[in-house]
């Protein structure tokens, strides 16, 4: 391997097997707020080539502190500012859908996808990515917070949250919270690809736990 490749230290830590496989897997990431878009940056870092970003919200101020946007992108998508600050970094292509996701347009949104994380802030977003990954068989990480505390589950063992908890952005959100389960998720997401294994764990940001949880 070069000196030079971008993804140099991650090749020296994974397989060359491990690496040609992610390089190639079609992964669609629901959501590009604090979770999705460091899920998203954090994967395409690790080798990733193959991101599809759904996401119908523009970036406000009160995103810049768990989020990798900045102050001038401040009113612009999310999914096309994302996008673009992959392709200046690395060189990769991420596709993006700046719509809403709902029951009736996720199959359009989803299909070829290898694997579907759900990173989305709302019910009825995360209720219809469930659904549509369990009728259609197609595997499913979900991650969610919400204040010092986080989940990162299989579709097998998910739960829709309550709508009263839908905007993370008005409850208190710690970024050493958000950067921790992004680590989680996208190791499992490793940990998946590389063997089909499934993790589940939940994350406690008092006391710096990582708990793993049973698939049922």
């Amino acid at each position: 391997m070069s000196r030079t490749s971008a993804l140099y230290h991650e090749e020296l830590y994974r397989t060359d097997a491990i690496m040609r496989t992610i390089r190639d897997l079609p992964v669609t990431i629901c959501g590009a707020g604090a979770l999705g878009a460091n899920i998203a940056e954090s994967l395409s870092r690790q080798g990733f080539g193959r991101l599809r970003v759904i996401d119908h919200d523009r970036v406000e101020q009160r995103n810049l502190s768990t989020q990798p946007y900045y102050r001038s992108d401040i009113g612009a998508g999310k999914a096309k500012i994302l996008a673009a600050s992959l392709y200046r970094a690395l060189g990769v292509t991420v596709e993006t859908r700046m719509e809403t996701l709902g029951v009736s347009n996720a199959a359009k949104l989803l299909s070829g996808s290898a694997l579907v994380i759900d990173a989305f802030d709302n019910s009825p977003a995360r209720a219809a990515v469930t659904e549509y990954c369990r009728t259609s068989d197609t595997p499913c990480l979900h991650a969610g917070l919400a204040n010092g505390y986080a989940e990162v589950l299989w579709n097998e063992g998910y739960r829709v949250p309550s709508p009263t908890n839908d905007d993370v952005c008005d409850y208190p959100l710690a970024r050493n919270l958000v950067l921790l389960t992004v680590a989680v998720a996208c190791e499992c997401v490793v940990a998946w690809a590389a063997g089909g294994e499934k993790r589940g764990y939940t994350v406690t940001l008092g006391d710096l736990a990582v708990t793993p949880m049973p698939i049922t």
